[in-house]
């Protein structure tokens, strides 16, 4: 299980967040851009395929079109966030477009997990860990991955991920192991999702070649002589329209899995699809990047590779809605319908979701105990508080079932009581016994319980709580090239369009089946190879990466400081000894000092009453 990063770094990292965004937002004009161009009334909108959002056909450039930059990226998740800040180093001017107000998309709500192979995290644990090693991995477990993508990933993760983001100040906790990898390589950061993406987004801020425009949906791809050359936008709060042009586009608009229509559409075929599914992607993963490729030639490929999950608990803060959070005990078991085990729980979605899709109802159970209770976790960096996950889930009857014996428990569930008081009666002989001989899910040699034996659900109060398919991420999509250029059916590159990150079904890196952290992997390769390939195109010089932490120390010597106690400085020692313990970056107290400006250094105070909470948190 992962373990909960303290409340205190989560509160600093979402008010750091919350005030850099403000900040930006205030600090935009939108006055200062030419006036908007409009679709002319003679131009047509394209008839969408089902569950397609329709978008207009390819518009004339007008004259007086808004030059933006030389790249135009459409979405601020981590995808295009990645491609911004390398295109923004190399020295490119880059504009970024998104529909919320804020940045990171899905991923600033994930877990945050990344699959790096070989790193000196997994050193320092004692692990070993090849390349080799985790192609061979990549390809037991995805079936039928990009063999070539898999192969850049392998051999370039750890400088195209780890080194990258260890530079931007990400942390490491831990190294877990995860279904289908032969050694632990999942890396889970400091803060979860919010933690590994707030790096990446407050260093774009600091460079001042990259813009960010909110609240704005692209709707249309403009293509003049065979090229892509701009953007048509539109403002979601106020309607109106204008046309931005760049020398090329990157679409990193995330994937289709909360647009239910398009999962139904491109349902794999050889299952069922369920009586009920919940939509536990992002917000705005609805397939608009999708259509938007293909009205300008693009191909869509292997759309029926989604990687789902049976996890799925409804939303308690949107009743009434589709809406899906991915929640489980994996110290549990799970029942059908029958109150029987179907499955080795811990054999996760690529086992889990087929065998779910066979029952005669695609839903599921998870049984717990009070003692296990702990080990209860829902996704996403916003429900890392336990007192949260309690009051919201675990106590709402709702949506959790608790009872003092199993057979209450059955009752209360709507589940048959014999079968399911025989079910928890087998399960806890084998926890005594040592191994599980009905699905394996723990023995001797089982990495699951290689040092303790699962425990038994014995402690009252019992949990049941029900859980139906959730949607979560999208492992087909736009076709590229190993330079991230979308191709056409011929397999031609359309010149001026890049594609990205789940957009791209993540480069088909996962094949069929996905190995933990290899979601927010491959959307960082792929926004760093696009940003690669267009610095070269547009011949721009790359710059060596300057981060603001390296301004600090370069003027600043902590070491030096703190070497000897000092008379008066007892508040300083002690704070910056503790943000050199936790590995913290210089910005997370002192954000209003970025980015650098030689006219204008000097804390303030006010300001910096916000970090007061990452050491006090007014608990005793």
């Amino acid at each position: 299980m992962h373990k909960s990063p303290s409340g205190r770094w989560l509160t600093m990292l979402v008010l750091f967040a919350l005030s850099a965004n403000c900040l930006l937002l205030s600090g935009c004009s939108s006055g200062s851009q030419p006036p908007s161009g409009t679709l002319r009334a003679d131009e047509k909108v394209s008839q969408a395929q089902p569950g397609i959002p329709a978008v207009p056909q390819t518009a004339t450039v007008p004259a007086a079109a808004d030059q933006a930059s030389d790249v135009i990226i459409v979405g601020a998740g981590i995808s295009g966030l990645s491609a911004a800040l390398d295109l923004g180093r190399g020295g490119a001017k880059v504009t970024v477009i998104d529909m919320a107000s804020v940045f990171g998309g899905h991923a600033v709500m994930s877990q945050g997990s990344l699959s790096i192979v070989a790193t000196p995290t997994q050193k320092a644990a004692g692990i070993q860990d090849s390349p080799d090693l985790a192609f061979q991995d990549f390809h037991r477990w995805g079936e039928d991955p990009a063999t070539d993508w898999v192969r850049y990933y392998v051999d370039h993760s750890k400088r195209d991920i780890y080194d990258w983001v260890d530079e931007l100040g990400v942390r490491f906790s831990e190294v877990v192991a995860s279904s289908g990898n032969s050694v632990p390589r999942e890396h889970q950061p400091i803060g979860r999702g919010i933690g590994l993406v707030t790096p990446i987004y407050r260093t774009c801020l600091e460079l001042g070649t990259i813009d960010f425009l909110w609240n704005s949906k692209v709707v249309q791809l403009l293509l003049v002589d065979g090229r892509i050359t701009g953007v048509l936008v539109r403002d979601v709060r106020t309607g109106s329209e204008r046309k931005l042009l760049g020398k090329a586009v990157i679409l990193a608009t995330g994937g289709f899995q909360s647009n239910l229509d398009m999962v139904r559409e491109f349902w794999p075929a050889e299952f069922r699809f369920p009586e009920r599914i919940l939509a536990g992607s992002g917000k705005n993963s609805i397939g608009l990047g999708h259509q938007m490729a293909k009205a300008v030639g693009g191909e869509l490929v292997k759309m029926d590779h989604q990687w789902n999950y049976f996890t799925g608990l409804p939303d308690p803060r949107s009743p009434g809605s589709n809406r899906g959070l991915n929640a489980t005990n994996l110290y549990g078991i799970l029942v059908n319908a029958e109150g029987q085990q179907f499955v080795n729980f811990h054999s996760w979605a690529k086992e889990g979701m087929p065998a779910l899709l066979k029952q005669k109802h695609a839903t599921c159970w998870c049984i717990f105990d009070e003692a296990s209770k702990p080990n209860f976790s829902v996704s996403g960096s916003d429900w890392a508080d336990f007192r949260k996950v309690d009051k919201l889930i675990l106590q709402n009857p709702k949506l959790v079932k608790q009872a003092d014996t199993i057979e209450k428990l059955a009752e209360l569930s709507g589940l048959p009581v014999k079968n399911l008081a025989d079910t928890v009666s087998r399960y806890n002989a084998q926890v005594e016994q040592g191994e599980d001989k009905d699905f394996g899910r723990f023995g001797p040699g089982k990495p699951a319980f290689s040092n303790k034996a699962s425990p038994k659900i014995s402690t009252p109060p019992f949990y049941a709580m029900q859980t139906y398919p959730l949607t979560r991420k999208s492992m087909g999509g736009v076709a590229i090239d190993l330079s991230c250029r979308v191709l056409d059916k011929q397999k031609q590159a359309i010149p001026g369009l890049y594609a990205v990150g789940e957009l791209t079904g993540l480069a088909g890196i996962n094949g069929k089946a996905a190995l933990e952290g290899t979601f927010l992997g491959p959307c960082i390769v792929t926004g760093r190879v696009a940003a690669r390939t267009l610095l070269k195109e547009l011949k721009v010089t790359a710059q060596p990466p300057l981060a603001n932490q390296s301004r600090c120390t370069s003027c600043h010597d902590l070491q030096k400081l703190l070497a000897q106690p000092r008379e008066g400085y007892w508040h300083f020692e002690g704070v910056h000894r503790t943000t050199q313990e936790r590995g913290l970056d210089c910005r997370f107290c002192h954000s209003e000092l970025t980015p650098y400006r030689a006219d204008n250094h000097r804390i303030n105070r006010q300001s910096l009453t916000d970090s007061c909470v990452l050491c006090h948190t007014a608990q005793e």
